[in-house]
């Protein structure tokens, strides 16, 4: 997979762009080929060749960079200083600082930092699992769409907590994030909530889209020794294609690191 493409002629290329490490691409992939995908629609549908994109929890711009780098404008809302910070540098080294900006906020105060209604894609990115109410963060990222518009959502897999734990032989917190109403497996789990795939999806329709896909991501990627993707010959490519060819089959997306969904407009879906 190649890095990103210049961003001056961007209907001369479909629009790829991958994670410069290979462990984080082995990660990333099946994310990168979803949004990017529904972006290019976005753009053979509207005729621009560029995108208003809002990146909510966006932080250093892991995925907001290399979208500026294909031309779109991305607003990236983050509560964290020092992550805009970051996201400052990480854009001005890219060549793409004027493509980017930051804004401090979350999701909860999205309105008191953008424009209701602005965006043709909204990204929200490992920003459910810490927001107080999920359902409300959704509502605002959809609010923040224009009438034909994308959402991409990635939010912590409950069923890959499970699994990772019990195949460490922690036995006892994998059955307590099974039973847990939040998905955690104690009172030491960095991670503040977890969901399944109909949870994510039904926010997403309770919030008025269609959801458009539903993938697993990390199915096996957290799972396999790094030094055999590492230094056994052809085994990245692989794993990449065995995450791909696993992403869209329900019977894995209970055993995911994370989930993905994409959810579309009326008028989007249409289009």
């Amino acid at each position: 997979m190649r890095p990103p493409v210049s961003p001056h002629h961007p209907h001369t290329t479909s629009l790829r762009s991958d994670p410069p490490r290979p462990r984080a691409s082995a990660r990333t992939a099946v994310v990168w080929d979803v949004l990017q995908e529904a972006l290019d629609r976005r753009v053979r549908a509207t005729g621009r060749d560029t995108l208003d994109v809002l990146d909510t929890g966006g932080g250093s711009g892991k995925f907001a960079v290399p979208l500026a780098r294909l031309g779109h404008r991305v607003t990236v809302v983050d509560p964290s200083p020092n992550a805009l910070f970051a996201l400052e540098r990480r854009a001005a080294e890219a060549e793409v600082a004027a493509r980017v900006t930051g804004v401090q906020g979350d999701a909860h105060g999205l309105f008191d930092v953008v424009e209701r209604g602005g965006y043709d894609a909204v990204l929200c990115h490992g920003v459910l699992e810490y927001v107080d109410d999920p359902a409300e963060g959704v509502r605002n990222a959809v609010a923040a769409l224009r009438a034909e518009g994308v959402l991409s959502l990635l939010a912590a897999g409950l069923g890959g907590a499970v699994l990772a734990r019990a195949l460490a032989g922690h036995f006892t917190e994998a059955r307590q994030a099974l039973q847990d109403p939040d998905g955690r497996w104690g009172t030491n789990d960095p991670m503040p909530r977890r969901f399944t795939a109909e949870q994510l999806t039904g926010l997403v329709e309770g919030a008025g889209l269609r959801v458009g896909a539903v993938h697993g991501v990390r199915v096996f990627a957290d799972l396999v020794p790094g030094v055999l993707v590492d230094t056994e010959p052809g085994a990245l490519d692989a794993l990449l294609r065995l995450e791909a060819a696993a992403a869209e089959l329900p019977a894995f997306h209970s055993v995911a690191t994370q989930l993905h969904v994409l959810g579309e407009t009326a008028g989007a879906a249409q289009a």
